[in-house]
């Protein structure tokens, strides 16, 4: 099953879980299945029903590019980050 590396900022929504396995095949169901686990979470995840734009997704340490459409396998491990933008 996937793990869900969870950021310092969303552990209020885990318990202060760190690490969360959850079931799915893409990014998009794994966070589906983390929004229904724990209510709030989503919501600080995305606009409407786009990923928020400032978050990052790491896909068993390579940045991903296709976000909610990775895919992923049992022993995939996803973090999510947010964004480092220069200016």
């Amino acid at each position: 099953m996937p793990v869900i590396w969870i950021p310092a900022l969303l552990r209020e929504f885990t318990n202060g879980e760190e690490r969360v396995a959850v079931p799915g095949y893409t990014v998009k169901q794994v966070i589906a299945e983390l929004g229904a686990r724990y209510p709030g979470m989503k919501a600080r995840l995305f606009e409407g029903d786009q990923l928020r734009p400032d978050i990052a997704i790491v896909v068993d340490g390579t940045l991903s590019n296709l976000r909610l459409r990775h895919p992923l396998s049992e022993n995939s491990e996803v973090h999510l980050l947010s964004a480092i933008r220069g200016g």
